[in-house]
């Protein structure tokens, strides 16, 4: 496995093509507003390394026999879908920020069944060569990228009858050797961070849409590729040179728009190739186990968040107030029913054909709805204990002026024993995680990551089965079931 700065190297080498503000970014790793991101990510090699976290950060792979990170594992077992949302946890509580890993992780395990079964009914090489390329990636502990989010353009349309064809990624040419793909992926977190990017389809297809039917990975300097890197609130402040109104100096995340601009995929490459009636199955089991994620990184965050809100009430002299003890309580209990979501959800997997397990797909579903909704209320109580001063407080050049500083230190001060800058650093970091860069990764991507709520409606609907609940409701009243 890699170290830390071994991967940080690994990045810096690359030939990745990056473009934020209008101009071309010559590396990620020494890029002041994406070094935080890099270094969320490099958390999750350096938490590896350390023997108190060994049985959460590192497994031993079942292609291999050796030692490997579990952000490369397959899942063998109920109790690995269980340790995934604890790791999943512990290194939102490191960062208190999106680590990038999971997309990834989530990718490989839905990839790896579904390969299997189209296998088995259309006699392709898929499963095969996707094993070929996770040894690969777990050789050289390598971050993945998975990119399934189109842009979309005309929701009403499907994937062939959009006026731009690409507008969801597709094989524009297909070769001897490989297809020829062109498109883009929306949303992608991590991916300047990453080694390599594993392209899945964003929607189920008809047989139309034959050629958006397509699941490949490449390295993401290969030719052709590029990436334009989104906004994100108080962005430009890493630029600044200071570290309190960043609120988390050391880590953060980063999303963009990636650009297929008639990238070559080689045929070892490829997972899916226009078995369209396997298209959906991906998209739900990728789906499911990245809303189950979601029931670890976000409640780590969330630790994170209570925790500042507690030590700024301890800072304001608030903290005995008796509503503010309630309100505490109540982050606390939103933040451990999400993370009791991700545990049932592992709890109730099942072994797929493959021999993978699958988490149950209506637990993941009830966990994601409850993470679209739970640290929205976690943030406004965050806001509400934090108080006005969050959004208001002066800057940290001022805070350091000769004449304005003393001021600053008179006038925002707190409780006595207590010095005004480690009341500002908390401040600071309730803004980065409610209002700021965190946010994106926070409360945000509470919203939209792994999916819209609606998307999680219509799953809960598809896997609640209603029908047996009132045959269930029947035998109760003693009604005839006919």
């Amino acid at each position: 496995m890699m170290t830390g700065e071994q991967y940080v190297e690994s990045i810096r080498s690359m030939k990745t093509e990056i473009y934020m503000f209008g101009e071309k970014i010559n590396s990620a790793a020494d890029s002041p507003i994406l070094r935080p991101s890099l270094n969320s990510v490099k958390a999750t090699y350096d938490l590896a390394e350390k023997p108190e976290y060994e049985d959460l950060m590192t497994v031993t792979s079942h292609l291999t026999g050796k030692k490997i990170n579990r952000f490369c594992h397959i899942h063998q077992s109920a109790e690995d879908l269980i340790n995934k949302v604890k790791m999943q946890r512990l290194c939102g509580q490191k960062t208190a920020a999106c680590f990038q890993r999971c997309v990834g992780m989530d990718a490989f395990n839905a990839i790896y069944s579904t390969t299997f079964e189209v296998d088995k009914k259309y006699n392709t090489p898929y499963f095969n060569n996707f094993k070929e390329y996770l040894k690969m990636v777990q050789e050289k502990d390598l971050t993945v990228d998975g990119a399934m989010t189109d842009p979309k353009g005309d929701r009403g349309l499907a994937p062939s009858q959009q006026s731009d064809p690409d507008l969801y990624l597709h094989v524009v040419e297909r070769r001897a050797d490989g297809v020829v793909v062109r498109g883009a992926k929306s949303h992608q977190t991590g991916i300047s961070n990453s080694h390599e990017v594993i392209v899945m389809p964003t929607i189920a297809m008809r047989p139309e849409d034959k050629d958006y039917a397509i699941s490949f990975a490449v390295p993401v300097d290969t030719k052709g590729i590029f990436m334009i890197v989104g906004r994100q609130s108080c962005d430009t402040r890493k630029l600044e040179g200071g570290k309190i109104d960043m609120g988390n100096s050391e880590f953060g995340g980063m999303e963009a728009l990636v650009v297929f601009d008639n990238v070559f995929v080689p045929n070892d490459r490829i997972f899916l190739n226009g078995e369209t009636d396997f298209s959906g199955v991906l998209v739900e089991r990728f789906a499911g186990y990245h809303r189950q994620s979601y029931g670890g990184c976000k409640v780590g965050v969330g630790d994170v968040l209570i925790g500042a809100a507690a030590l700024i009430a301890d800072y304001n002299g608030a903290a005995k107030a008796s509503h503010v003890k309630d309100k505490l309580i109540e982050m606390t209990h939103l933040n451990e029913t999400l993370y009791s979501c991700g545990i049932a959800c592992s709890a109730q997997g099942s072994k797929t054909e493959s021999g993978n397990y699958l988490i149950d797909m209506l637990l993941a579903n009830v966990c994601k709805q409850n993470v679209t909704r739970y640290p929205y209320e976690i943030a406004r109580l965050a806001e509400d204990i934090a108080g006005g001063l969050m959004v208001t407080a002066p800057s940290e050049k001022d805070l350091r002026h000769e004449k304005l500083g003393p001021y600053v230190e008179k006038y925002l001060k707190g409780v006595d024993g207590v010095p005004t800058e480690y009341r500002l650093r908390v401040l600071r970091l309730i803004e980065n995680l409610t209002l700021g860069a965190a946010a994106v990764g926070y409360r945000t991507e509470s919203m939209h990551g792994a999916g819209s709520p609606q998307a999680q409606r219509i799953m809960i609907a598809r896997q609640g089965n209603i029908a047996q609940k009132k045959d269930l409701a029947k035998a109760i009243a003693k009604i005839d079931k006919k």
